[in-house]
Order: C-alpha cells, then structure tokens, then sequence
C-alpha cells in the first residue's frame, strides 16, 4: 500500500512540473508591481495554481499523444489516472479562481477566459502551428493581467507592454518546444511550426519573437519606479537568452531533441529574471533578487533533476533490445 501512494504521489509532482511553477508566480508579482505593488503574495499563487492546473489537464488532453512521443510520462504509463489527472486540473482551477474572487470579482472573466485557453491549447490549438504558440503565449498574458487585478480594480495602462512583452516572449519559448518534440507531432498528425515548415525555419521565428518579447519588458521600464533597475536585469535576461538561443540558430536545419531542451532550460532560468525585472523596477533591484534568487535556485535544481527524464523517453535496456530482436 505505501508503495502504490509512494508511486501516485511521484506521479503527481512529475505532472505538476516544480520547475515551472515560479514562472507563474513571478508574472503574477510582475502584474502587480506594473500595477504599483509588488508586495502581494497572492498575486503569485493565484497564478501559478492555474497554471498547475493547465499542467494536468494539458496532460489528461495530451495523453494520446504523449502515448506516441512520451511514454514515460504518469498518464500513459499508467501510474496517474486520467480520471485524477483532470480532477486535479479543476480542484487548482476552482482554488484559482476562488482565491482570485476574494480580492477582486472583476478578474474572474479574465480567470475564465484563461482556463479556457488551457483546454483549447490541448484540445484545438495546439496541432495548429503558430496558432498554438500563441495561445501559450496568451496564458502568461493573462497571468500578469490577473496578477495586477489582485491589487487594482482594473490593470493600469503600464500593465500592456508587460503582458505584450510576456505574450511574445513566451510565444517563442513555446516554439522551441515544439522543436524539441518536433518527431513526436510529426507522428501524432500534430502541425507544429518544425513539423510544416522544419527546425531551421522555427528555431529562427522562435529567435525573433524572442527579441520582440525582450524589447517590449524593456520598453516598459521608462514607465517604472526604478527604470535602471528594470533595465538592468532585463539586460541580464537578455544576455542568458542569447546564450539559449545561439546554440539553436547554429544549428540550422539539424537542431536536435537534445539542443533544443538545452536551449529550452536556459529559458526556463532567464524567464524568471525577465519577470524580475518588472518587479524591480517597483522596488528596486535589491528586493527583487531576494525573490528572485531562491525561486531560480529552485527552479534549476529541480529541472536538473527532473527535466530530461520528464521529457525523452529513457533508451531501451539491452534486454528489452534483445528480445525486440528476437
């Protein structure tokens, strides 16, 4: 008995994907230091237990194909359920939007419209090339907007180029996703950007989009408490990003599952500090690294621990070779 709960509960944090979860909690705080208050913790939780709902119900809709790219993964290994992997999904959603109502009931639309962009990324947009990007990208929007609400009644104007910013950048850091997962779609039917148009072609949007995004954080420092301080971690940011985004655009048409994960860690640091960013230029650039060092200590651990196996499937063991033989 106490294996099976060890194996279920493995399953679940392997689902929730710990090294993701800062992410949303920073966009939430950038909202809210846009909107000119840094210091809202819920503003960080809310979003990022909607996120963590998109983690298992994109899962619960995905589960097909992770069977034919991934399948490893809790769902169709067998050792998480679809039936809890969608429960999970709506008791985070419902804790989401409960929280969020508490603080200000006008975010709710916005609360909704995001849980439904998480069923239609998995459900419609997802095979759909840059459609599905998109989308992705929208949902880290929505995460700062929301993440404003909860501390103004309606997101001032200086929220725009900091959801924008978040809308491209994470577009882009979609996108080298789908190249890393490129063969897996490709059997699944999926019409991803590097399934349609191939691994250079989307390695380089990816590159674009990624500096658009960059551009627009830093456009909206100007309007920041402390602009140097929001400019010079976005240059920070930037500098990791290059770092990512080089070994991709090198590559060209040969880019590989490996590369592309590579690369899509290193994002997973720089987005982090790029949300940072926004939040020190409310409160200045010492506070906001004292937020900013542990969630990005813990996001890297984790994803060091927990990254490659989640995403490649494990080589087969020389017996399971020798019998696949005979």
């Amino acid at each position: 008995m106490a294996g099976r709960w060890r194996r279920a509960l493995v399953a679940h944090v392997q689902t929730w994907r710990p090294y993701t979860l800062c992410h949303p909690a920073l966009l939430g705080l950038a909202g809210a230091a846009a909107a000119g208050d840094a210091a809202a913790p819920l503003s960080a939780l809310v979003p990022a237990l909607g996120w963590l709902s998109g983690h298992y119900l994109g899962d619960y809709f995905d589960r097909g194909l992770d069977a034919i790219g991934k399948p490893h993964r809790p769902i169709p290994s067998g050792r998480l359920s679809a039936e809890a992997a969608l429960a999970g999904g709506l008791v985070c959603a419902v804790a989401s939007a409960a929280l969020a109502a508490l603080l200000n009931w006008r975010v709710l639309p916005v609360v909704a419209i995001a849980l439904l962009g998480i069923v239609g990324y998995s459900k419609i947009f997802k095979k759909r090339g840059v459609a599905g990007n998109l989308v992705r990208g929208a949902l880290s929007a929505l995460a700062v907007v929301i993440g404003a609400m909860l501390v103004v009644p309606a997101p001032p104007w200086a929220v725009l180029p900091v959801a924008l910013g978040f809308l491209v950048h994470d577009t882009a850091s979609n996108l080298v996703g789908t190249v890393r997962d490129v063969d897996g779609d490709r059997t699944g039917g999926y019409r991803s950007v590097p399934v349609r148009r191939g691994v250079r072609h989307a390695g380089r949007l990816a590159a674009g989009l990624y500096t658009g995004g960059v551009l627009l954080i830093a456009a909206a420092g100007p309007l920041a408490a402390n602009p140097l301080a929001h400019l010079a971690l976005t240059a920070l940011a930037a500098l990791a990003g290059t770092a990512a985004f080089v070994p991709l655009l090198r590559r060209g048409a040969t880019i590989g599952r490996t590369t592309a994960l590579r690369s899509h860690e290193v994002l997973v640091g720089e987005r982090l500090v790029l949300a940072a960013a926004v939040v020190a230029g409310t409160t200045g650039v010492a506070p906001a690294l004292a937020v900013l060092a542990p969630m990005l200590v813990f996001s890297l651990a984790a994803q060091a621990v927990m990254r490659t196996g989640h995403e490649i499937p494990p080589a087969p063991s020389l017996s399971r070779r020798k019998d696949t033989i005979a």
